[in-house]
């Protein structure tokens, strides 16, 4: 089984809400003893869409779903929360992204994993930390020191689940 972690966003329709249903549906994919996340924190959004604010989280789990497999689960999740893709970093009812995928580098067309955008994003580094304060990412580097008091200042809790 591999060791995934996934990042969840939502700004729509009861973010917390959102998020707490995405949760019940991730746990469907993982033994549940395998499965945390961290506390839900409130982020400005990315871009120039006008758009309320975020709530993100990290879940880490076990699966033995393949990558391109978990993605498609994943984005089965989106569309069953009423995921519709409109707008490059608009607003969304649920974005999850595979963050990590055991120690795995994956780049192809459909997915590319370490997430390409997760070392400048405080809604990820952030959430991460809580679950994996000690996690090494596969090109060696440690999450700990990719963590600062400017990127943990951008974020509000917004709920412990």
């Amino acid at each position: 089984m591999a060791q995934v972690y996934v990042a969840l966003g939502a700004n729509l329709a009861d973010p917390i809400s959102q998020l707490d249903n995405a949760c019940k549906a991730l746990l469907s994919l993982a033994p549940a003893d395998s499965f945390s996340v961290s506390r839900y924190y409130r982020s400005a959004p990315m871009g120039d869409v006008e758009q309320p604010d975020y709530v993100n989280a990290v879940a880490g789990f076990k699966t033995s779903l393949s990558p391109i497999d978990l993605l498609d689960a994943l984005q089965s999740i989106e569309n069953q929360q009423g995921r519709l893709r409109e707008l490059r970093w608009g607003p969304r009812t649920l974005d999850l992204d595979l963050l990590l995928y055991d120690d795995q580098c994956i780049d192809s067309p459909r997915l590319v994993v370490p997430h390409y955008g997760m070392r400048e994003r405080s809604f990820v580094l952030v959430p991460l930390s809580d679950i994996a304060a000690d996690f090494i990412l596969p090109d060696g580097t440690a999450l700990s020191s990719l963590l600062n008091d400017a990127l943990r200042a951008e974020l509000v809790i917004a709920q412990t689940p």
